[in-house]
């Protein structure tokens, strides 16, 4: 049997940090960043005799979350102890649920080289965050900060239904676009918000599935892909060999494209669960539960299927805007500036697409807004400005934000559109090339274009390409 006969199993724990102002348990901040440990209090720091208080806000993100991924809510649910040892969880126990989370039985579709697929949930559940152990090179030792712990979580937990980094990528993607369009966490990856453990096996069909390996806290799609795509090779590698794969937790390591061993996979009878005695059940009503579902707003699929009918996006275009709520934020607000949904659409497509991906920026650090996007493209259709003289001034937007007239003003980009002017520099161009006239005469069109592109380099972008085109059509048809 060959490496490709083996049958890949991959169940993802998907961490999303919660948007709330306040932590889930006490009333200290949430913000990311803050001196360490400046962000706690006696509860988030485990002081004996501290009281937990749950944040009702918190129940309410994880209903959203639930109903957005077509969850059945539990109208009865609990916090439960997970008794386990980290140095940065003070309590030595994690407030999490056990047997009655908030949402269970889910799923969400997503698009594969195969076409459609559903993936199930098989639950999603509030937990509070650990805090962070900050690792001294120079002391030799690390050093705790709280100000995360406490923080709260979704946990979001997939059947075992992917089978490819592929697949896990496009799912992970579909659950970020979710949770932003209902704005219940920011989901920036490099801040942590939004992480997962990836639990991978291999098998042979005819045989009951292998035994999984978990790879902890990956915050990067592209790490995610790559320790797939190595755990997959390395237990093949053993099973071929004879080996055996042992049940346990795995660090990826980015540099060396590798995983090592941490320790031994946990099961759940290791946690030790019993009910949180410090909380009450969580009882939810019906006019509750139809309250947060009557205030879920659009989601990716049902604004996609808008774009394709009022916009005339192709469905490609559509897929990449939709998948983030920024850029189709982005789109929306530029479109009522401008009133040109193709022209926005190509902005955010190729220029702005093109710019994040260079500076590995996430959509919603874009620093400028529809307003001045829709401007932009004012100028470039009423001709003030070419498309090219456009492309610098998203560069300016990208560094630093204001109205795009303010910056063609600056630069002094305004462009040519006066007839004399760009008559003077067509017969200058024509002057400096005979022989792109004998070309011209000769039948090669191609002579036409380079005569305009030495003019938009004469006057360094600044010419009306319309015009010069035109002007030089008509002296070389002399």
């Amino acid at each position: 049997m060959s490496r490709n006969d083996y049958q890949v199993i991959i169940g993802l724990e998907i961490h999303a940090e919660l948007s709330t102002k306040t932590k889930i348990f006490c009333s200290c901040p949430t913000e990311f960043g803050g001196q360490p440990n400046t962000h706690v209090c006696p509860v988030c720091m485990a002081m004996p005799g501290a009281l937990p208080v749950l944040n009702e806000k918190v129940v309410e993100y994880a209903v959203k979350a639930g109903l957005a991924t077509n969850c059945e809510i539990s109208r009865d649910s609990k916090n439960d102890r997970k008794n386990y040892y980290y140095p940065d969880l003070p309590k030595s126990y994690q407030i999490s649920q056990f047997d009655k989370p908030l949402c269970e039985n889910g799923y969400v579709e997503i698009d594969t080289k195969n076409g459609k697929k559903k993936i199930r949930l098989e639950r999603i559940h509030i937990e509070e965050d650990a805090g962070k152990l900050n690792h001294d090179d120079f002391g030799g030792g690390s050093l705790v900060d709280l100000n995360r712990a406490g923080v709260p979580l979704i946990e979001i937990v997939s059947k075992p239904d992917l089978r490819s980094a592929e697949e896990v990528e496009s799912y992970m993607r579909k659950i970020k676009s979710i949770l932003e369009y209902i704005e219940v966490s920011d989901c920036k990856m490099q801040e942590g918000s939004l992480r997962a453990d990836v639990n991978v096996s291999v098998h042979k069909p005819e045989e009951p599935f292998g035994t999984r390996t978990e790879m902890k806290n990956m915050n990067s799609f592209r790490s995610i892909t790559r320790a797939i795509e190595y755990e997959i090779e390395r237990q093949i590698d053993v099973l071929e060999d004879g080996g055996k794969i042992e049940q346990e937790t795995l660090r990826w390591d980015d540099v060396s494209g590798k995983t090592f061993s941490m320790r031994d996979k946990e099961d759940a009878q290791d946690y030790r669960y019993f009910p949180e005695p410090d909380l009450v059940a969580i009882k939810l009503s019906e006019e509750y539960i139809e309250n947060i579902k009557n205030t879920l707003p659009e989601l990716p699929e049902s604004r996609k299927q808008r774009y394709l009918q009022e916009y005339e996006l192709s469905e490609k275009d559509a897929n990449i805007i939709t998948a983030s709520k920024y850029l189709s934020d982005l789109f929306e607000s530029a479109i009522k500036v401008c009133n040109n949904p193709k022209s926005v659409n190509n902005w955010i497509i190729s220029d702005i697409s093109r710019i994040l991906n260079e500076t590995e920026t996430e959509p919603i650090a874009i620093p400028f807004d529809g307003n001045q996007l829709g401007k932009l493209v004012i100028l470039i259709d009423n001709g003030t400005i070419s498309s090219s003289i456009g492309k610098k001034v998203l560069e300016e937007l990208f560094e630093k934000p204001r109205d795009p007239e303010d910056i063609i003003k600056e630069k002094g980009w305004i462009q040519i559109s006066d007839e004399g002017a760009i008559k003077e520099i067509v017969m200058k161009i024509l002057e400096a090339n005979p022989q792109s006239i004998a070309d011209f005469k000769a039948g090669k069109d191609r002579a036409l274009g380079f005569l305009v592109g030495q003019a938009m380099k004469e006057t360094k972008g600044k010419a009306n390409p319309k015009m010069l085109n035109e002007m030089f059509l008509e002296e070389l048809k002399k």
